[in-house]
């Protein structure tokens, strides 16, 4: 194992305590742990001869956490754009998935997904997709941190042609990953919409047996509501909870169509619900109510969604977008400031996956999951309230330096387990393969 490696920035933002701004302090990091945060003169006696990372115009925080995305959606970036959910969907996302997404699509997408992440000072990504074992590999290989899906669903894709075809093959890529430090696996059925009862049941029993999260799109627009209306004679949310789901375990995405009751439902539960602003505006499918879920104690984190939907995965540019859109929404300035903005993207996200003993805050004995910002910016200078800058100022450009398990994976801007051009040579490569017949390339382009 090499020798501890000592970081000095200018300001460190460790979370816990919450809102805390530690300036002219040093974190010194062994193996992939914290071992110290320490005052600059301290920590540099405690590394002795070690390497010191000299960071003086920077910020080190937390890495950020993702907490939603479909990675291999990058290789649809643009595809199908300025429609609603239901003809986004119906009419273009599935069709080309039905022709395209195979093994080596999500491998491909996944790979360019991970290098945008790492660029943008993300850390650690919950996703949902086929093929889960070829999103575990890349992220392995690349160095990051990931929480993988394994889907379920009733209908036929690439990866399976049933429920029972879904969990066998997933809990088989568990036990191929099993003993992976960065990777780990939650169950994420599609929607209440397109899993029967009975699974949802048996998803239930094998979350609890097995200490699995369940992560799932929930209330994203007004067609879950009635569907499940129509189909079951409940709410989706009454749905869940019948059938054992609505729970600590559960991570709810979007949530655009909550009431008081619902919202209640939630905080009691102990449910986890993931906002993500700008997939939902994109899509016109609602507001998720963020300010409400925080006051009534429900943990909220962000996350981007695909880059189809997006179009990017800059959690940062999410936080702000979820800080400003509380703010318009309802017309109060105070809604959802800058440091509740940050805690969505690092100890909630943390909280949502189980694993705020080990990210999401820089404290000794964590995962040295960290990213560094530089402010040496005319649009980040000068500094009158850290978290400000970060969340309402700064750009995902400025992050230099980014560690996942004390793993420099990006040094002064460069990807380091990653061969960016050959991964941007490959994007190029599958633009052309999924372009579509000439009589439609006007709607696509």
């Amino acid at each position: 194992m090499p020798g501890p490696t000592l970081i000095l920035p200018r300001y460190v933002v460790p979370v816990r305590p919450r809102g805390q701004v530690l300036e002219d302090y040093g974190v010194l990091i062994a193996g992939s742990r914290i071992e110290a945060v320490l005052p600059e003169r301290e920590a540099r006696t405690a590394i002795n001869d070690g390497p010191v990372v000299e960071l003086p115009d920077h910020v080190l925080m937390p890495g950020l956490i993702n907490m939603h995305t479909h990675s291999p959606m990058t290789l649809l970036r643009g595809y199908a754009d300025d429609l609603d959910l239901k003809h986004w969907l119906h009419d273009h996302i599935w069709p080309v998935e039905a022709r395209h997404a195979d093994a080596e699509f999500v491998a491909d997408g996944t790979r360019l997904a991970v290098a945008e992440m790492i660029r943008s000072g993300t850390t650690c990504f919950n996703d949902n997709y086929f093929f889960p074992n070829e999103m575990a590999g890349v992220a392995r290989d690349a160095g990051m941190r990931a929480r993988i899906g394994l889907p379920l669903l009733d209908q036929a894709t690439r990866w399976a042609g049933d429920f029972d075809e879904y969990l066998d093959k997933g809990l088989a890529v568990v036990k191929e990953f099993a003993g992976e430090a960065l990777i780990d696996f939650a169950l994420a059925p599609h929607a209440p919409y397109s899993v029967s009862d009975s699974g949802l049941e048996h998803i239930a029993k094998v979350s609890a047996s097995r200490g699995l999260r369940v992560h799932l799109h929930c209330l994203e627009t007004r067609f879950d509501i009635e569907h499940s209306l129509h189909a079951h004679g409940v709410g989706p949310l009454e749905r869940l909870e019948r059938h054992g789901l609505l729970n600590a375990h559960l991570i709810a995405v979007h949530m655009t169509q909550l009431d008081e009751r619902d919202i209640d439902r939630l905080a009691q539960s102990g449910t986890h619900v993931v906002h993500c602003p700008q997939s939902n505006l994109k899509l016109a499918s609602g507001i998720c109510p963020a300010p409400a879920l925080l006051k009534a104690g429900v943990n909220v984190s962000v996350g981007t969604d695909g880059a189809a939907s997006n179009n990017n995965l800059d959690l940062l540019e999410e936080a702000r977008f979820a800080a400003l859109l509380a703010k318009g929404a309802s017309e109060d300035a105070t809604a959802l400031d800058a440091l509740q903005a940050f805690d969505m993207m690092t100890i909630n996200g943390a909280i949502a996956l189980g694993m705020e003993e080990h990210i999401g805050s820089i404290e000794v004995g964590k995962q040295a999951d960290l990213c560094a910002m530089n402010l040496a910016a005319p649009q980040t200078q000068p500094v009158h309230n850290l978290f400000s800058q970060i969340v309402y100022a700064a750009s995902s450009a400025q992050f230099t330096d980014v560690w996942v398990a004390g793993k420099r994976v990006m040094m002064a801007g460069e990807l380091e387990t990653l061969d960016e051009a050959a991964l941007l040579a490959n994007a190029d490569e599958w633009r052309v393969r999924l372009r579509r017949p000439a009589k439609q390339r006007e709607v696509v382009l």
